[in-house]
C-alpha cells in the first residue's frame, strides 16, 4: 500500500478513536512521561514538542512536565511555507500568550523567541511500528530536521490505534527511539 492511502486510512483511524474517548479519558493520557523514557532524557536537555491538533497525541501536559524539572522548551516554527523547520523557545506551557499563529495554520513562537536546538524531540505521527518507523503528516519537515541532527533523540507521542505492521519506507525517513501511546512504551529501541 502506498503511503498517501495508509496515511489517509491511519487519519480516520486515528479520528474516529479520539472522537470516541470521553473527555475525561482524554484529560489523563499523556499526562506525566512514563519512567523508562524519562531515562532516555538527559539533565537539564532542550525539549523539542509540538501543539497538537484535536487528533494527535496531545503533548501540553508532557511540556508542562518538562518545564517543572527546569528543562527548556521549544516548538516548531517556519518563516514562512517553504521555509525549513527551526525550533523556538516557548516560554509559558500553561498558556499561548508567546505564540502566533504561523503558516501552517499552527500555533508557534514569535520571531524574535530565540533559536532552541532540541536534543530531545517528540513527535508527532500518522502511524507507527513497533521497531520505531513512523508515517508523518507528508511534508518531511521532521524527517529533514532529524537528518541534520543525528545526535538528537526522537520520541513519537500516539494513540495505540496508529501502530501498524509495517510502514513504506523510503531513504529518508528517521526512525523513532521510542514510542509512548496510552497503554505502552516501545523503545528504547536503537
Amino acid at each position: 500500500m502506498d503511503k498517501d492511502t495508509l496515511r489517509k486510512q491511519l487519519l480516520t483511524a486515528r479520528r474516529d478513536h479520539v472522537a470516541a474517548l470521553p473527555d475525561s479519558m482524554r484529560a489523563l493520557v499523556f499526562h506525566r512521561p512514563p519512567g523508562p523514557l524519562l531515562e532516555m532524557v538527559p539533565e537539564g536537555a532542550v525539549i523539542g514538542l509540538y501543539r497538537a491538533n484535536p487528533f494527535e497525541a496531545p503533548a501540553a501536559s508532557y511540556a508542562k512536565f518538562f518545564l517543572d524539572r527546569g528543562h527548556e522548551i521549544a516548538l516548531p516554527r517556519f518563516a514562512s511555507r517553504n521555509a525549513p523547520m527551526e525550533f523556538a523557545r516557548h516560554s509559558d506551557p500553561f498558556d499561548e500568550e508567546d505564540l502566533e499563529v504561523g503558516p501552517f495554520g499552527l500555533l508557534q513562537p514569535f520571531p524574535d523567541a530565540p533559536v532552541l536546538e532540541p536534543e530531545v524531540l517528540f513527535v508527532p505521527l500518522v502511524g507507527f511500528t513497533a521497531d520505531g518507523q513512523r508515517l508523518g503528516q507528508g511534508g518531511g519537515h521532521y524527517d529533514r530536521w532529524l537528518a541534520d541532527r543525528p545526535g538528537a533523540t526522537p520520541i513519537g507521542l500516539a494513540w495505540d490505534c496508529q501502530l501498524a505492521e509495517e510502514l513504506p519506507l523510503e531513504e529518508h525517513d528517521q526512525p523513532l527511539r521510542a514510542i509512548v501511546t496510552p497503554t505502552r512504551l516501545y523503545g528504547p529501541l536503537p
